[in-house]
């Protein structure tokens, strides 16, 4: 149980607000009510296809940055928290393909909320952000090894 705790425990919770954020509640009309008034704030001549833009690429940094923490985190759960010591290699394509096939199942979820659209392109930036983790977690686990 104790491991569950530390090691799954986070990792569930993360694809769980990761599932939530695939509702309307994080949907570019939502993000937009918030980075708009935001960006007017800080520059108020900003123009309509600036503001557009900056809201773009904030969401395709989020999907990067919350696939990149899911990677870390099951990568550390693999690592850490079984009985198992998997090659580093073995470990990184478990990661990868857990974190493709939830990127798969997160845009699916997508296509049934009326203010979402399911995109193969945001599929692919899910990857890239779950393989930047993992690059991110190999370095330091080479760190580590070095160091022992």
């Amino acid at each position: 149980m104790k491991f569950f705790l530390k090691y799954w425990l986070p990792v569930l919770i993360w694809m769980l607000l990761i599932f939530i954020g695939s509702t309307d509640l994080m949907s570019a009309e939502q993000t937009s009510r918030i980075i708009g008034p935001f960006l007017r704030w800080i520059k108020p001549d900003i123009s309509a296809q600036a503001i557009a833009q900056v809201q773009l690429i904030v969401r395709k940094s989020a999907h990067v940055t919350e696939y990149a923490i899911l990677a870390a985190l099951l990568w550390r759960a693999l690592r850490l928290g079984t009985m198992w010591r998997l090659k580093m290699s073995i470990s990184f394509v478990l990661v990868s393909v857990s974190c493709a096939l939830f990127a798969v199942s997160d845009e699916f979820h997508q296509s049934f909320v009326p203010s979402r659209t399911a995109s193969p392109q945001d599929v692919m930036i899910d990857i890239c952000g779950a393989l930047l983790g993992l690059g991110i977690c190999s370095v330091f686990a080479r760190r580590r090894e070095d160091w022992a």
